[in-house]
């Protein structure tokens, strides 16, 4: 029996084939003895010269010393950070292939998280433009600087420009130092709907020796109306595909009586859903968002909305939702996922039909697989890439409940 090839270790050169892309953002190969090799900055397709970093029984790591043949999926970065920054992976990687990946992502969860047959096909929906995609951020300000954190690191990376940002939120980044006056920490950024930037410290503190101004509130078209929060509420951070989303929750959801909405916000999914049904009976667990469904629904009049303010799992275990009949659950968590607890609760609740938005395909391929034990048939998935240059990808996954 012929013996396995040696697994090289730190600091051994290799040269090695990219296969495809990982979910963590780097480049996937194999060294001689089939060990997966993980190397950032790798495009699928290209020949590299890598220096091996981390060595490990299962995998390694390595760095590219030289592009010795660089495949035609490759893309020049645009950003004079990158490589620095810990925000984007993917500049250097072609649009299409970054779509055709995240669908990879999707599939491979299912089958090795969930151990479930993914259907096909899954559509993914790509974002419209590659980059000033982004109408939400958060950056820090360090010794005068706006910046992000280094890659692999709490180190502060300084920058003027993020070409990821929505023109008008990119162009507010240098103001931002002098409205921080000398205080170093964390900031909100979020572009309201008129194309205007907006910015808040981030827990709503203030500056040093100044009191908390008023927050600066947002204002978004959405399925069913608009919808209104302050600058340090959640709200998805893709502008061109803020209303595409909603729309494909809707669409996906049906129409009848009554739906039940998880995870509600302040109504990003919710005054859609009121179009179609007659009931929406929305949980949201934060005061503040909770406060401003109440608000974006009473300004729709959207009188069908039943908000209930409190913790899911809370809520789950009391009227009106304790064993509860709807036509369709929709359910957006946080990307932890639904905790065991929601679970048993979802199962108890009679919908014919469960809509599950997810922006992490592991955690939702974890709770498919719940679900699907718990009765339900997993019917369709759909990508959404609200997250260009980066491996992260939105996906929207339909259940329908078994007879």
């Amino acid at each position: 029996m012929p013996e396995r090839a040696t697994e090289p270790g730190a600091g051994e050169a290799l040269s090695l084939e990219v296969e495809r892309l990982a979910p963590t953002g780097e480049g996937v190969a194999r060294d001689g003895s089939g060990r997966v090799v993980f190397i950032p900055f790798a495009a699928p397709g290209d020949r590299v010269r890598v220096r091996i970093t981390e060595a490990r029984a299962r995998f390694a790591r390595g760095a590219i010393e030289k592009l010795e043949h660089p495949s035609g999926e490759r893309a020049d970065p645009v950003c004079a950070a990158f490589g620095s920054c810990g925000g984007c992976s993917w500049q250097h990687v072609r649009y299409p292939a970054q779509v055709e990946a995240k669908a990879g992502f999707i599939r491979d969860a299912f089958s090795r998280i969930g151990h479930l047959q993914a259907p096909e096909p899954i559509e993914m929906v790509p974002c419209p433009v590659e980059y000033g995609y982004r109408i939400r951020t958060r950056v820090r300000i360090e010794h005068g600087r706006v910046g992000y954190r280094r890659r692999r690191s709490h180190a502060h990376c300084a920058t003027k420009q993020c070409p990821i940002l929505a023109p008008a939120l990119e162009r507010a980044l240098p103001e931002l130092p002098a409205r921080a006056r000398g205080r170093s920490g964390d900031w909100w950024l979020a572009l309201s709907g008129d194309g205007s930037a907006h910015a808040a410290p981030a827990g709503g503190r203030a500056p040093t020796g100044r009191r908390s101004p008023p927050t600066p509130r947002v204002r978004r078209s959405v399925t069913g109306g608009e919808i209104e929060s302050d600058v340090s509420g959640f709200q998805q951070g893709n502008g061109p595909l803020f209303e595409t989303v909603a729309a494909a929750v809707a669409e996906a959801a049906g129409q009848g009586t009554t739906a039940i909405e998880l995870f509600a916000g302040a109504g990003y999914l919710t005054l859609g859903l009121a179009r179609r049904f007659d009931r929406v009976l929305a949980v949201e667990a934060s005061p503040r968002a909770a406060r401003d469904l109440e608000r974006n629904a009473d300004r729709a009049n959207a009188e069908g909305i039943v908000v209930l303010a409190g913790a899911v799992e809370r809520r789950l275990a009391e009227p009106p939702l304790a064993g509860a009949d709807a036509d369709v659950l929709v359910v957006d968590p946080p990307r932890s996922g639904l905790s065991q607890k929601a679970l048993d609760a979802v199962l108890g609740i009679g919908a014919g039909r469960l809509v599950y938005l997810s922006c992490d395909p592991a955690t939702l391929a974890r709770d498919a697989a719940a679900l699907v034990a718990g009765g339900f048939a997993l019917d369709s998935l759909r990508g959404f890439d609200l997250f260009p240059q980066t491996p992260h990808v939105e996906t929207l996954a339909v259940f329908s409940r078994r007879s």
